[in-house]
């Protein structure tokens, strides 16, 4: 194995299917992320852009389970955005990286090559936590990854629908607590939504969300039983393992 530069990582995920380098501090990617790939529908062919995408674990799930996606991934921290395009060519998965920030608007948006009606599928793990609720964290970097503005579910949700085709599909990850902020941002613009709460356990509220949502979808919304992290005694449930190994999705992903 290659000796990795002091303060990096190198870490397995989906039963060791995707090796990650990632920084050891900082925003690390984790179980949100596997999660959010587990939830994402795809199909062989799709174009499909990982918003926020950091060292690319969850665009890059989605392509190692999906033969023939073109993926692109989408950060705008330079240095994560080269860790995603090295993590892209040592798992031999093809994928365009585009160090831009997801807000920046649709003529920044134009220029990277990320047009109008383009993709069939945008996945999504934004900053989803309140300031007002999140200490300050020294390291600028993992702050931005954590913590959000006012406006930012509004905007990437914004720049989801301007790049995705009709009927394309949008799934993300959010806070459990703000799932009417979610439902209200969807609503311009999206329908068909599926919903699956994320519990710790069977004795805890959910506390995230995985939605899935359609561009001009007109379907009622529907809502999935509970996934439970793990059981009464702190243990991963059989469900959880398998998602975690790559032996299993969740039904946002099925077709």
């Amino acid at each position: 194995m290659t000796e990795l530069p002091d303060g990096f990582t190198e870490d397995a995920f989906l039963g060791g299917q995707l090796r990650l380098r990632q920084p050891r501090a900082g925003h690390r990617a984790g179980h949100d992320a596997m999660l959010l790939a587990a939830a994402t529908a795809a199909r062989p062919g799709d174009r499909v852009a990982d918003f926020g995408a950091g060292v690319g674990a969850a665009g890059l799930a989605v392509a190692r389970r999906v033969p023939a996606l073109r993926t692109v991934l989408i950060e705008m921290d330079e240095a994560l955005a080269a860790l995603a395009r090295q993590n892209a060519t040592s798992n031999l998965i093809e994928a365009e990286v585009i160090a831009i920030d997801v807000a920046a608007g649709a003529e920044a948006f134009a220029a990277a090559g990320l047009l109008p009606d383009s993709f069939d599928v945008v996945l999504m793990n934004p900053p989803f936590n309140q300031s007002s609720r999140h200490r300050s964290s020294p390291d600028k970097s993992r702050e931005s990854a954590h913590v959000a503005a006012a406006t930012t579910l509004e905007s990437w949700v914004g720049a989801a629908r301007r790049i995705l085709k009709t009927g394309g599909v949008l799934t993300l990850i959010w806070r459990a607590d703000a799932l009417t902020e979610v439902l209200a941002t969807l609503d311009r613009g999206f329908g068909s939504l599926t919903i699956l709460p994320v519990h710790g356990n069977t004795s805890t509220p959910a506390n995230r969300v995985l939605v899935r949502a359609i561009k001009g979808g007109r379907a009622p919304t529907a809502l999935c039983p509970g996934l439970m992290l793990n059981d009464q005694s702190g243990v991963p449930t059989k469900q959880v393992q398998d998602i975690l190994a790559g032996k299993a999705t969740l039904p946002l992903a099925k077709l």
